[in-house]
């Protein structure tokens, strides 16, 4: 099962919470005290660079005559698409730059390049995502209603289709997203007419987008309206399967924890931090990469700090490195490519029935619970009656199971191994 116990999870008191707690809200002191011109001159040149990118894709995918002139501008149109979905769009409907109160650069008035409605977006992401992270039956951002990644979500003879599922959801992720945000205005909605309406917005939407992406632009080029046709297909296509990477990448990989129902029971805030910091993984990032991924290869300090501007995060990530050290916590991090083959072995595992897996509901590497710590002695390699934190205890289970092993032998339909 997921986590119940965040506190006997993470090895740390109720005073250990709280001081950690103290500790983050500092920092967002520390940087909304020192927001200003810098700031918001990032911003301003990110959205002109983007617009000036999506421009001149444009020129070179109509201009040039040759299959290399193609490649280059829709690779072009793909990477502004990437960097307006990202590090603007997803970063100003956050309410990021509210602060510098420009109505054009504000998370009531921004309108990305996305099949989904940024308004019904904000709820699902914002709200139902971010206040109830990682939390089974509440964050319906756990496998967006199609994929199955922890077993606390029931197995169904469907899931044996999730392999091929991943790569749908991939390849048309900005219409998942879209009717994903649908279903969250649906169940919030208090009336039919409500949910009439939510969907009347959405379809207006993707009216918009697709006669802009597929009709307008097409039209403009004349004769040539079949080369701006398939750029635009591939760039929605690259953006889609870009920040379906980057998303999947932040919140599966193994490390990236799940909690139940009983973990919100009178939750508090320094409760909250911690889920924060336990269910989100980053990946190791340049400041190109950074920049191509919205920053959200660091994903611990946006569930942190969401509202905070995707430029310090950077900084943000030393101190809270610091913190982890301190207080004994992994700081769950690693390669874009090991984070998403630990991501799809997760998926692909998941698709099969538990009998077929190994490792414990509470103790797989991709579902864990405080549980897995209950059968354990001391832990081997630590000193006797020595307070420990979380990821000392984690480094000590395979020391723990070995001697287990050897003191109790095992049942012949038993594996405590990992899958």
């Amino acid at each position: 099962m997921a986590i119940s116990e965040i506190k006997e999870y993470a090895h740390l008191t109720s005073e250990d919470v709280e001081a950690l707690s103290d500790e983050l809200t500092r920092i967002r002191r520390d940087v909304t005290e020192s927001l200003g011109a810098a700031d918001a001159t990032y911003i301003r040149r990110a959205i002109s660079l983007q617009r000036l990118l999506d421009a001149a894709a444009r020129l070179v995918i109509y201009g040039s005559r040759r299959p290399a002139g193609w490649v280059l501008g829709t690779t072009a149109l793909g990477v502004a698409k990437s960097v307006e979905n990202m590090e603007i769009g997803h970063n100003v409907s956050h309410g990021q730059w509210d602060w510098m109160n420009d109505p054009e650069i504000h998370s009531s008035n921004w309108e990305w390049d996305m099949a989904g409605l940024s308004s019904q977006w904000r709820y699902s992401h914002n709200y139902r995502h971010h206040v109830y992270s990682n939390v089974v039956g509440m964050d319906e951002d756990l496998g967006y209603g199609v994929l199955r990644i922890t077993r606390d979500q029931p197995w169904k003879p469907e899931h044996l289709l999730q392999p091929l599922r991943n790569i749908l959801l991939a390849a048309t992720f900005e219409w998942g997203i879209a009717l994903h945000d649908l279903y969250s205005e649906h169940a919030r909605a208090g009336t039919a007419a409500e949910r009439s309406a939510h969907s009347r917005a959405l379809i207006g939407k993707i009216t918009r987008q697709a006669g802009k992406d597929y009709l307008l632009f097409p039209a403009l080029s004349g004769h040539r309206w079949r080369r701006t046709l398939t750029a635009n297909l591939t760039a929605n296509l690259l953006r889609n399967v870009w920040a379906y990477v980057v998303i999947f990448c932040g919140h599966f990989p193994d490390g990236a924890e799940k909690f139940t129902l009983a973990e919100l029971e009178n939750e508090t805030r320094p409760e909250w931090y911690l889920r924060q910091m336990l269910g989100a993984a980053n990946f190791r990032a340049g400041p190109v990469l950074a920049f191509l991924s919205g920053n959200l290869c660091y994903q611990i300090e946006h569930h942190l700090f969401p509202d905070l501007p995707s430029n310090r995060y950077a900084e943000i990530s030393t101190k809270v490195q610091a913190l982890c050290e301190k207080y004994d916590l992994p700081y769950t991090t690693g390669s874009l490519a090991r984070q998403y083959l630990l991501t799809l072995r997760t998926i692909h595992k998941l698709a099969l029935p538990d009998r077929f897996l190994r490792a414990t509901a509470d103790d797989a590497p991709e579902t864990a619970s405080e549980l897995k710590f209950r059968a354990l002695r001391e832990p081997v390699g630590v000193a006797p009656g020595s307070r420990i934190g979380l990821r000392t205890a984690l480094r000590a289970l395979p020391a723990n199971r070995r001697t287990r092993r050897r003191r109790i032998p095992p049942l012949p339909t038993r594996d405590d191994r990992h899958v």
